[in-house]
This record gives structure tokens, sequence and C-alpha cells, in this order.
């Protein structure tokens, strides 16, 4: 198609995102209390009071956690219209191929949660109530501000979780390929180093505790990479043996 084609197609698709993103929006709103209640019910929060410094704060946690749902129930969704719109320039084989993908979206989003919500997030919320009370200060914490400090580390990390499905489709595109992920290793592990030096608290032990999984996430993505590759070769190899036959 001409290129103003293209760009009319991408639009529709844009439109078809945002207006899903709506609708989990709205049921973002309808479970954000249940959602909040369970939150503040569990760890590290040992029973801390949260206060609010302004009246908008209770909108403000109700859709905080309304953008957090509609984000994970629009994410497959998205990456759907996604594949529809390189779906003309497939093959019939890698159709069916990266239209598997789109289900494990939402399973690496869950499975990077977890692991931010788990495993990163104490260790963060521990190192900055330990260094208020070795200054002896009285912790006294609002819930907008918790509560952004809560998202601004687990939802980066649940995006990182995504490398895996993202590589793979890249590859099948023939965007990217293993050759190119090993040649630029050294850069995606100082990007993760770095990463998770910024979402921690500054001591070794945190960092490496983060940086290590997104370096054998990333070495996962080369994994796969290099089976979608391999394929790709043969597949390959095979038509140009018919070919020349």
């Amino acid at each position: 198609m001409p290129i103003l084609e293209h760009i009319g197609e991408l639009r529709k698709r844009l439109i078809a995102v945002l207006f899903v993103f709506v609708i989990g929006l709205v049921i973002g709103v309808v479970v954000a209390k249940p959602a909040y209640d369970f939150l503040m019910s569990r760890e590290p929060l040992n029973g801390l009071p949260l206060h609010t410094f302004s009246l908008w704060d209770g909108i403000g946690i109700y859709m905080k956690f309304a953008m957090v749902i509609a984000l994970v129930l629009t994410l497959p969704f998205t990456f759907f219209q996604i594949w529809a719109f390189v779906k003309p320039g497939l093959g019939g084989q890698e159709q069916k191929a990266t239209l598997k993908y789109i289900p494990f979206t939402v399973i690496m989003f869950v499975i990077g949660l977890a692991f931010s919500y788990f495993v990163v997030f104490p260790m963060a919320y521990y190192f900055t109530t330990e260094v208020a009370r070795q200054l002896n200060l009285i912790e006294t914490y609002g819930v907008i501000q918790y509560l952004t400090f809560m998202f601004n580390i687990i939802i980066p990390i649940s995006l990182l979780f995504e490398l895996p499905i993202v590589i793979m489709f890249l590859t099948k595109l023939r965007i990217l390929n293993p050759l190119l992920l090993k040649k630029k290793r050294r850069i995606a592990y100082f990007v993760m180093v770095l990463t998770g030096t910024l979402i921690t608290p500054p001591d070794v032990i945190s960092d490496i505790m983060v940086a290590v999984p997104l370096i054998i996430l990333y070495e996962f993505s080369v994994f796969l990479s290099s089976r979608v590759y391999r394929k790709q070769l043969e597949q390959q190899a095979k038509w140009e043996e018919e070919f020349s036959s």
C-alpha cells in the first residue's frame, strides 16, 4: 500500500487499542478497591498507617490502580494489533507462529509483576525505611507517594519481562537475529545493570539480585532468537534446494 494508507491503517489500530484501554480503565475503576485492599494487607507495609495530604488522593489511588489494570488487560490486544498490522507482510507459517506469541505476553507480564512485587519492591522498601529510622525520622508516608514508589518499580520490571517475546517476534520478522544480539551483548548487559541500579537501593546485594535475573532474561531471549533463526535458515535451505532441483 502507499505510505498514506499504511498510516491510515496504523491509525485504525491505535484507535482500537485506545478503545480497549478505555474499557480496561472502566474495569480497573470497578476492581481498584479490592486490589487496593489486597496490597495494603500484605508485607512490607506491616500495618504502617498511610496518610492523605490532598482531597484528590483518593481519586488518584483509584486512577493509578485503574491504569495498571487497564495496562494488563490491554497488553495482549496491543500485541495482537501489532501482529495484525504486519500480518500482510508475513507468510502463512509466519502468521501462525507469531500469533502464538500473544498469550505468552500476559504470562511474562504476570511473572514480571510477581518478581518485582515480591522480590524487588520489598528490598527497596526495607532499605529506604531503614535509612529513615537510622536518621531518627518519624515515618509518615502519604498513600500516593507509597503507591507511586511501588508502581515506579514494578511496572518497568514487568515490561522488561516482555523482552523474550518481543525479541522472538522481531526475529521472526527478520528485523533481529541472534548474531546481532550476541554482538551487542556488552551494551545489553550495561543497560540491565544500569536498570537494576536505578530501581533498587544503592547497595551491591540488591543491585545484583535484580541485574542478574535481567541478564538471564536477555540470554534466554538470545536462546529463543537462535531457535527461531535456526528454523528460518533450515526453511531457507530447504527452499533453495527445491528451487535448484
